[in-house]
């Protein structure tokens, strides 16, 4: 697991923001069941640290962003490994909005443990129509409580 990602476009990890720099932080605590054969937190589990800081700013602290008879589903999931996690302790959930579209926007997000980022995540979610099961625009409600979490920084 590198701090340098390589590849075209993604950031060496000692570029990557802090936790302090995302405007929504959650808490997951470890389980010993996380662990794989390794001792450290299996990747499959990270997927649901991100779940947690996204169920915190859909349901916690934004609450009704969807339409009435609309629903939240991730697109698209980009995820970063970049130091291994231990058992016992917690993560540390960062989670900002770096874009809003017309149906959907993009999340970045950070697991850390003790200071250190473990993850970089990147997901787009997008608001479906229950019925159609095909996107559907944003509210204006929606759009502007979504920007308010765009971190300064994010636009750099």
């Amino acid at each position: 697991m590198a701090d340098d990602l390589g590849g075209q476009g993604q950031r060496r990890g000692s570029d990557l923001p802090a936790l302090a720099a995302f405007p929504l932080r959650a808490t997951d605590k470890l389980r010993y069941g996380d662990t794989d054969r390794q001792g450290h937190v299996n990747n499959a589990v990270y997927s649901t640290f991100l779940e947690t800081g996204r169920v915190e700013l859909l349901s916690s602290v934004a609450g009704g962003l969807a339409e009435p008879g609309a629903a939240f589903v991730i697109a698209r999931l980009e995820l970063d490994f970049l130091a291994e996690g231990l058992w016992p302790g917690v993560v540390e959930i960062g989670t900002a909005v770096e874009t809003v579209g017309r149906s959907s926007f993009t999340l970045e997000q950070v697991v850390c443990q003790d200071g250190r980022v473990l993850a970089r995540a990147r997901s787009v979610v997008v608001q479906m129509n229950e019925q159609t099961r095909r996107s559907q625009p944003l509210g204006e409600d929606a759009v502007a409580r979504l920007k308010s979490y765009i971190r300064p920084a994010a636009t750099e």
